[in-house]
């Protein structure tokens, strides 16, 4: 195996992944854990030791029956901003679906002051949800800097628009409020897009040639689940929805040949080497799922080199086959 393939499943059983290498020189990792009951970071100096690296639970959700983070804690994401740590998720009160059979998540924010995050549960501080314009399921909320602005990126359900969740975008005032009213990216319209559900969620930033590379995930999350991409030039405003350009097909897909099943809402890094890009994602290795896919735990992280075109956008190939040399 090259310094430049890693291990296929990287870490197993680890959906939602999301990996930020630090300016201390670690990697940190979070995803969301199949029981959906707590929050774990893991951080290594390389991204193999990821795998090997014992998990920290920094944050476990409220009592049962006890409020909104009591209940299906959803796709984490780790930050540093303006330095502090910060992780987004999503969580629900409930595990019941809500009149328009729709789970009831909305998005929230933990704050840690401190360098290493990987520290006792207590020292985290909870700074509350994260609210928009509705009231509605939200969830998978990310961040990135422009400019010396910080913006929010996340997944909303409209109740005008068909379909489970939408993509939107805003400034933010500090981690865990809105400067500006949320402006609606993207909605599930094309035929790769909505497989069993109507779903765009799962967005990830990165910034590279002159321009941002937003990519994100649709339909449901068994064999179908794919990955879209939204591009804005970085001279443009991104809060004007008419700036960002939307791919008319899937950019990461199944693929049949290496059993490769529903890749998709991931994040990007960078390689040991400090100029590789990296994309992590989820995948299956099976379609034959027993009951909601949900609630199936495999989906495992892993993480692929991807390549860019002589236009300047990205090529991410197809899913690693798994290996295990």
């Amino acid at each position: 195996m090259s310094k430049l393939e890693y291990t296929a499943q990287l870490i197993i059983q680890r959906a939602d992944p999301y990996i930020y290498k630090h300016t201390d020189g670690y990697y940190y990792f979070t995803a969301s854990v199949p029981s959906y009951n707590r929050i774990e970071i893991r951080r290594a100096r390389t991204l193999e030791g990821l795998a090997h690296a014992a998990p920290r639970t920094i944050w476990r959700k409220h009592p049962d029956g006890s409020g909104p983070m009591s209940q299906l804690i959803w796709a984490p994401e780790i930050h540093f901003i303006d330095g502090k740590w910060y992780i987004y998720f999503a969580a629900s009160h409930t595990k019941e679906f809500d009149n328009n059979g729709m789970f009831q998540h909305r998005m929230f924010c933990l704050e840690y002051d401190q360098a290493n995050p990987v520290c006792a549960e207590e020292n985290w501080i909870e700074k509350g949800q994260i609210k928009t314009d509705k009231d509605t399921f939200s969830l998978d909320a990310t961040e990135f800097d422009w400019q010396g602005d910080h913006y929010y990126v996340w997944a909303q359900k409209d109740p005008a628009i068909r379909g489970n969740s939408n993509l939107y975008i805003a400034k933010l005032k500090n981690p865990w409020t809105l400067a500006t009213k949320p402006v609606m990216l993207s909605k599930p319209e094309y035929d790769w897009e909505i497989r069993g559900f109507w779903v765009n969620e799962g967005p990830a930033v990165i910034h590279r040639n002159g321009r941002f590379f937003m990519t994100y995930s649709a339909s449901a999350t068994d064999e179908n689940y794919a990955m879209g991409m939204l591009t804005c030039p970085d001279d443009a405003d991104l809060l004007d929805p008419n700036n960002w350009s939307k791919s008319k097909e899937p950019v990461f897909q199944s693929d049949l040949t290496t059993h490769q099943y529903g890749p998709g809402h991931n994040s990007f890094t960078i390689a040991e080497d400090g100029k590789t890009d990296l994309m992590v994602y989820h995948c299956r290795d099976y379609t034959e799922i027993k009951g909601d896919p949900l609630y199936d735990p495999n989906r495992h992280t892993l993480v692929k080199p991807f390549s860019w075109n002589d236009d300047g956008t990205p090529d991410f190939g197809k899913p690693v086959p798994y290996n295990y040399d």
